[in-house]
């Protein structure tokens, strides 16, 4: 099987628009891919959209030939994670509970925005049931296995794991996933590639099945950060928005505070090891580089003793169908639901008043940076078959989601970008910036990623 021939989203586009590729030859590239019986694409999509992909490539290589593609985004492949609603698709959200629902009747606003500028979905992927753990792992349809030491058979992280998988082993050029406590960034940091989460509000969460209406926000996984970016761009405003690479400028201008409160306890010598490099690479090339502490994110595990936002507003969801289908359910995605019940309506309103506190109290402390910088997760992938302990799982899921989720509860954007050297094991660089300055973290992380290249 030929390797993808293309680095990144926008380089594909660029082909597209100087004629050195279709749309048509980018299908069946990923196609091929999907179709490779020794590669993990029967365990990367629930459902593979093969003739409508063709049939739509048709279509914009005949606009781009008449000058009327709608954008330079126009006939390139992405994937779309299984609980965001395509018209005629079940949404399954990786569950055997929903394969009898109705078929969606229309896209979600977010998915018909890219559609509309051209892009072609290649279909449908699998992902932790109902996107409750950052793990990965899917009991029903199959874990897909990460591409790093794919031989060792590791956790691709969750719970956008066939997105990652999708665009690691080019599927896809991208994957719309979505993001609660980390299920893009978890995923892109463990396999090697971009995850981005915006403010929530950002995109709208319309037609998609939902984990936590609080906290959920909806994701991108990319090569780069302007992979994200341009998709990013095209999901909340319907316009391809990236601009240019920083062109060799240095990181004189970038004020970063390390975060150091919770983020490093637990970390593996190979997280610790890339983690330093990494510093040191960055402050070689002007970056200010500033540690300090934030206690208010001490209040969080507190404030979440109790499941948290996603157990009860998993619960109110749910509720309808654990009645006839509890026994379907993955079992520790059902035992996390049912922490719902530990929560009263004094809970959950107390939860809410200690949200906004923690905001504003971390926020004060945190505007004193252009962003902030953590390890996106503290380990290293586990081994797929370490997981079927439930106490590992349960150890290792917590692990994975407690730098990532300090995002979410604090309503930030966040980006994930790898900070290895080629070849070595995956490593995440975690960027956090400001509530509603999604633009200004994608040029910080475009900056980040072109000094961390050199």
């Amino acid at each position: 099987m030929t390797s993808f021939p293309y680095p990144s989203l926008l380089a594909a586009a660029q082909a597209l628009a100087d004629g050195r590729t279709t749309a048509r030859a980018l299908v069946e590239q990923a196609l091929e891919r999907i179709n490779d019986p020794q590669g993990e694409g029967a365990r990367v999509f629930m459902t593979v959209h093969a003739d409508a992909a063709r049939w739509q490539a048709d279509i914009m290589d005949t606009l781009r030939q008449q000058g009327r593609a709608p954008t330079i985004a126009a006939g390139l492949p992405v994937s779309v994670k299984d609980l965001f609603d395509e018209a005629g698709c079940v949404s399954r959200a990786g569950s055997l509970v929903l394969e009898n629902a109705a078929p969606a009747s229309m896209d979600a606003p977010a998915i018909r925005n890219i559609k509309q500028a051209g892009m072609l979905s290649m279909g449908r992927t699998t992902m932790t049931e109902f996107a409750f753990s950052g793990v990965g792992i899917n009991p029903h349809f199959g874990t897909p296995a990460n591409p790093w030491r794919r031989q060792e058979q590791r956790i691709p992280g969750g719970s956008s794991s066939g997105a990652a998988i999708s665009v690691s082993d080019g599927m896809a050029l991208a994957g719309i996933g979505s993001d609660t406590g980390g299920s893009c960034r978890i995923p892109a940091a463990l396999t090697g590639l971009v995850g981005f989460k915006p403010t929530a509000g950002r995109i709208s969460t319309q037609g998609t099945i939902p984990l936590s209406s609080t906290l959920d926000s909806v994701g991108s996984i990319g090569r780069t950060v302007r992979c994200c970016w341009a998709v990013d761009s095209l999901m909340a405003t319907g316009t391809l928005h990236v601009q240019d690479a920083p062109n060799g400028r240095t990181g004189s201008t970038l004020r970063l505070g390390i975060l150091s409160t919770m983020v490093m306890d637990g970390m593996d010598q190979t997280v610790a090891q890339t983690w330093e490099h990494c510093l040191s690479r960055l402050a070689a090339k002007g970056v200010a580089l500033e540690t300090f502490s934030c206690p208010p994110l001490l209040d969080i595990p507190t404030a979440n003793s109790k499941g948290g936002f996603p157990a009860a507003e998993a619960l109110a969801w749910h509720t309808p169908l654990l009645a006839e289908h509890a026994q379907t359910y993955d079992p520790f995605v059902l035992q996390r639901i049912l922490r719902g019940h530990e929560q009263t309506a004094v809970d959950y309103i107390t939860l809410l008043q200690a949200r906004a506190r923690l905001i504003r109290q971390a926020a004060d402390i945190m505007v004193h940076y252009d962003a902030v910088i953590l390890p996106t997760v503290p380990v290293i992938a586990p081994k797929i078959s370490d997981m079927d302990d439930n106490a590992q799982y349960v150890a290792t899921n917590m692990l994975l989601l407690r730098n990532t989720a300090i995002a979410n509860f604090l309503d930030l954007c966040a980006i994930s970008l790898p900070c290895h050297k080629p070849g070595d094991t995956p490593v995440g660089l975690m960027v956090m910036g400001q509530n509603g300055q999604d633009s200004r973290l994608f040029e910080i992380a475009a900056q980040l990623e072109h000094l961390l290249a050199e």
